[in-house]
């Protein structure tokens, strides 16, 4: 098996990146990564091994404390077995919807990369990220086979629209990589905290969670690289754009990734007073929420796309803290 990267690597460009050369010698970097250290979601996981097999009641499952439905009284007062199946449940939901998400990113990148010319150093590294891509789409259906949930994923109407996101890919490609950080750093820093936190995991999440973090810290370096090469060349108009566009998808898309989906709430008759008490007015989660979004906004700023008018947008969205609030944090540092 293809041995685990350390949870950090590859999270930090080199430095010089804002040149030419330099971003050019970062996807030869990321595309060599992507040959020497990847995975394959059938050869690096034991899908049929005991350890990793999935059992509904497993207490591994249970949502912590920290976690906002698990931390509610309601959570609480569940049976052990109620407790771990809802967690898994919301494990395989999330993973039916990441898989998703990942569908329209791939079609999203064969749109850019079939505009490009020839020689161009991303092409290679866009297919390469195809590639990587689609092995965590196995990787998460295969979860979700096992899980026993039938899970439902996105609305149809969030399918439908995603073509729209899909043209971005060939039609303004820089709105499209702030879709994908949309949908990747919050998984992305739900995924690491967990990880971190030393807390016993059910070694088949574990090893799913370990192998995506590790090929998503190349293609999150990409999505920020690419943004930083880029922008800076876009007209006005288009500035103005993905300045007001960004907010606006970045908060659709962290909600999905850090909330239950309706399926799981419906089918575990979660109170709508609870999802309310442990989402929409949890101070907490809000601020969690902003926090996975963090290294995205830190990037809008260092682009220039988070001045007065623009910063109104992400604060309408609960995306930055209020002027009181703010007032009395640290502030965003680039």
């Amino acid at each position: 098996m293809t041995t685990i990267l350390d949870l950090t690597e590859e999270e930090v460009a080199p430095t010089g990146t804002g040149t030419s050369g330099a971003y050019e010698r970062l996807l030869a970097r990321l595309s060599h990564q992507s040959v020497v250290k990847h995975f394959d979601a059938y050869g690096d996981i034991d899908w049929d091994g005991e350890d990793f097999a999935i059992h509904g009641s497993d207490a591994r499952f249970e949502l912590g404390d920290d976690d906002p439905l698990g931390a509610t009284e309601w959570y609480r007062s569940q049976r052990q077995e109620e407790r771990a199946q809802i967690g898994l449940d919301v494990v395989a939901a999330k993973m039916k919807m990441g898989l998703q998400f990942e569908s329209i990113l791939k079609r999203g990148l064969l749109e850019f990369a079939s505009n490009l010319p020839n020689g161009s150093p991303e092409f290679r590294y866009a297919y390469h990220e195809v590639i990587e891509e689609a092995q965590h789409s196995l990787m998460f259906q295969e979860f979700v086979n096992r899980s026993g949930l039938d899970a439902l994923g996105l609305k149809k109407i969030d399918m439908w629209q995603a073509r729209r996101i899909i043209a971005l890919g060939r039609h303004f490609p820089p709105l499209f990589f702030a879709f994908v950080l949309g949908g990747e750093d919050p998984i992305d820093h739900v995924q690491r905290k967990a990880l971190r936190k030393g807390q016993e995991l059910h070694p088949l999440l574990e090893r799913i969670m370990r192998i995506h973090v590790t090929e998503e810290a190349r293609h999150l370096s990409f999505a920020r690289q690419y943004l930083k090469n880029t922008v800076v060349g876009l007209g006005p108009i288009r500035r103005a754009i993905l300045g007001i566009g960004a907010p606006l998808i970045l908060s659709g898309m962290a909600q999905m990734m850090m909330q239950p989906s309706r399926q799981v709430v419906r089918i575990h008759g979660i109170p709508r007073q609870v999802i309310s008490e442990a989402y929409r007015k949890n101070p907490s989660h809000k601020a969690e929420t902003r926090e996975s979004l963090r290294k995205v906004r830190q990037l809008w700023q260092e682009l220039g796309l988070l001045r007065p008018g623009y910063r109104a947008v992400w604060r309408a969205l609960g995306l930055i803290e209020g002027k009181s609030a703010a007032s009395h944090a640290a502030p965003d540092t680039i």
